[in-house]
Formats: structure tokens, C-alpha cells, sequence
């Protein structure tokens, strides 16, 4: 294998690999919400905040956490035949499937983009550019021109109407993050199908 290829598995493992350690510990901070709810539920009056957030630590756990999953190899599989076959079949398969994975999450990483984009204000069918010229305005002209950018911002329909767009964002480098790690596996069932283990 190439030396950059090398350093591009390297580098996205251990960087999905620090992200899905600091990520599993998000579950102790969604006990701690759900602890909260039971008790002012309970004693005193219920939090308007609880659930919502619950919900946005869970998807942050899932998302977040899925390239480490994948890395592991601890995703769910279809053991029955997959089990028995020996290493290189299994690369085989890894390999031509990886193709369809990657697929869906390209596709739900630009409907993630243009629901990011909408949550910001932006209601044009170009999110992308939208979020370049962003991008280039906060670098150029600094927080407030882009805050001008944005338009009317999406809230949540609850009592607690929490603005969208942190889990919204946090959908999308999750999914982006998610990519680089099955871009990183194919590299690894290729090297697999010549004989290297990385």
C-alpha cells in the first residue's frame, strides 16, 4: 500500500477512535437527564427540557459514535454465511458492499446539509455554496457579517422551542465522519486482498 494511503487509515482510526471514546461517555450525561426528568417529574414540576435533550444526546451518541463502531467492526452483520468464510472472502464482500454504505451515507449527508442550511435560514436550493460563502464572509468580515447571512433560524415545535441546528450539525460531521471511516475500511479490505493486515 502507498505511504499516504497508510498514513490516511492511520489518521482517520485514531481520530474516530478518539472521538468515539470521548463520545461514549455522552451516556452518562443522558442517565443524568433522564435522572433529572424522573425526579422534577417526582417532586416538583416537570423540565420543559428534558426530553428534547435526551433526544440530542442520543443522536450525538449514535452519530458520533458510529465510525468508532464501524472501525471496530461491531456494526450488525448477517452472520450465517459471512461467519464461516475465511478472511479473504470476507474482504471480498467487505469490500463491494462498502460501496453501497458509502452511497447511502453520501446521500444522507446532503440531505443532512440542506436541512442544516434551512435550520440557519437559508431557504435556496444551493446549501453548499450557502455554507461556503459563510464561511468566507466569518473568515473576511468577521461574526457579525455572517451572522447577517443567516435568516429566520428553526426552533423546535415544544414548549421549549431549542433551536435545531447544533443537532442538525452535529448529523452531519457524524455522517461525514462515518464516510472517512468506510473510505479508511475499503483501503484495508484492499490491502487485506493482497496479503497486508494494517
Amino acid at each position: 500500500m502507498p505511504s499516504p494511503v497508510l498514513a490516511y487509515i492511520r489518521g482517520i482510526d485514531a481520530m474516530n477512535r478518539f472521538i468515539g471514546r470521548v463520545t461514549m461517555y455522552l451516556i452518562f450525561g443522558l442517565i443524568a437527564v433522564l435522572l433529572w426528568s424522573s425526579i422534577s417529574k417526582t417532586f416538583f414540576l416537570p423540565s420543559l427540557w428534558t426530553l428534547e435533550s435526551a433526544q440530542f444526546i442520543m443522536v450525538a451518541y449514535y452519530v458520533l459514535g458510529g465510525p468508532y463502531s464501524i472501525q471496530l467492526g461491531s456494526n450488525v452483520r448477517m452472520d450465517l454465511f459471512y461467519g464461516g468464510w475465511s478472511t479473504r472472502q470476507k474482504a471480498w464482500m467487505d469490500a463491494f458492499t462498502v460501496f453501497f454504505l458509502m452511497f447511502y451515507l453520501g446521500v444522507l449527508l446532503y440531505g443532512a446539509v440542506g436541512s442544516t442550511a434551512y435550520s440557519l435560514g437559508y431557504f435556496g436550493t444551493e446549501p453548499f455554496s450557502f455554507f461556503w460563502d459563510l464561511l468566507i464572509t466569518l473568515v473576511t468580515e468577521g461574526p457579525a457579517a455572517a451572522g447577517d447571512m443567516l435568516g429566520y433560524m428553526e426552533r423546535s415545535s415544544t414548549a421549549w422551542r431549542p433551536f435545531i441546528w447544533p443537532v442538525k450539525t452535529v448529523l452531519c460531521i457524524g455522517v461525514f465522519l462515518m464516510l472517512l471511516q468506510c473510505l479508511a475500511e475499503l483501503f484495508r479490505d484492499i490491502a487485506r486482498l493482497r496479503g497486508m493486515e494494517i
